[in-house]
C-alpha cells in the first residue's frame, strides 16, 4: 500500500506542475517533460518519507516471496489453475480436477476454418 500511496502522489505532483507550467504559459511538447522533471525534482525533496517506506514495503514482500518460494500471491496462483483447468476441459483435455467426465459433459467446439460453412 505505501507504493500505491508514493506513486498516486508523484502522479499528483505531476499534473500539478503540469497545471501551473500551462497556466504559465508553457506548450506543446515542452509542458510534459518539463512536469515530469521538475516533478522528479520535487518528489525527491519532498516525498522522502513515502519513497523510503515505499521501499520497504517492497523489500519485505521480495523477501517474503524468496522464503516462501511463490511468484505470485496464492490468490492469483490459484485463479491461474482454476483458469488452466476451465481451458483443458474445453479442449477436451481433462485437468488436475476435471476427470474424462467433465469433458464429455461439454459440447463440441467449433472450428471456425471448417470447410462446411455456407458463404
Amino acid at each position: 500500500m505505501p507504493f500505491i500511496i508514493y506513486s498516486v502522489l508523484r502522479l499528483a505532483l505531476i499534473l500539478v506542475l503540469g497545471v501551473v507550467l500551462y497556466a504559465v504559459g508553457v506548450r506543446d511538447l515542452l509542458l510534459p517533460v518539463l512536469a515530469i522533471v521538475l516533478a522528479l525534482m520535487v518528489s525527491y525533496l519532498v516525498l522522502g518519507t513515502q519513497r523510503e517506506a515505499a521501499a520497504v514495503y517492497l523489500a519485505g514482500r521480495k523477501k517474503t516471496r524468496e522464503e516462501t518460494g511463490e511468484r505470485f500471491s496464492r490468490a492469483v496462483s490459484g485463479d491461474a489453475a482454476f483458469e488452466d483447468e476451465q481451458v483443458d476441459t474445453a479442449a477436451g483435455r481433462p485437468g488436475v480436477s476435471g476427470g474424462a467426465g467433465a469433458a464429455a459433459e461439454e459440447p463440441p467446439v467449433a472450428d471456425e476454418t471448417s470447410s462446411d460453412r455456407e458463404p
